[in-house]
Formats: C-alpha cells, structure tokens, sequence
C-alpha cells in the first residue's frame, strides 16, 4: 500500500484510516466516505479530490474504499444550484 498520512484532502484521516482496518466491509467504507465528503469544504471538487487520494494511497484496487472513491473520481463535476422560489419586486 502507499504512503498513509495527512492530507489536504483527508485532513480528518478518514480516508488513511480505511485503508488501515483488515477486513473493512463495504458498509462501513461506505460509512466512512458518507463522513469524509460531507467533510468538504462547501463548493469543493469531491471527484478531484477522491482522484488525488487514489493516487496517494494507491490502495488495492479490491478495497471497499478504493471502488468508492473511485466511482466518485470517474464521475462527471455538478454544478451546485439554488433552488427555491424566485422572488419578483412588483
């Protein structure tokens, strides 16, 4: 496995420390990666940033946390919009 440690895009250890638990299921990476990108600063790039922890971790590919952040980095950027009632001045 590759290099564990801080991050800028892990800085709570989410990420580093799923790669450490033997035997991680699927659920509990899941659980993990819930936490670690509602974690985000408001506005960031989750794809950029799960791409960039692939490649610093360069966790096995079979591991539950690596198939989720890389369906996160394979995925398309949205755009954040408002939503709600647009208020007309009459």
């Amino acid at each position: 496995m590759g290099r564990i440690g801080s991050h800028p895009d892990d800085p709570r250890a989410l990420v580093a420390e799923a790669y450490r638990i033997e035997g991680l299921s699927t659920e509990d990476a899941r659980s993990i990666f819930f936490d670690w990108a509602l974690g985000l600063p408001e506005g960031s790039d989750a794809g950029a940033a799960a791409a960039r922890l692939i490649a610093h971790h360069a966790g096995p590919v079979d591991h539950p946390m690596t198939a989720l952040l890389r369906e996160t980095a394979d995925r398309p950027p949205t755009t954040a919009r408002r939503r709600g009632r647009h208020r007309r001045d009459s």
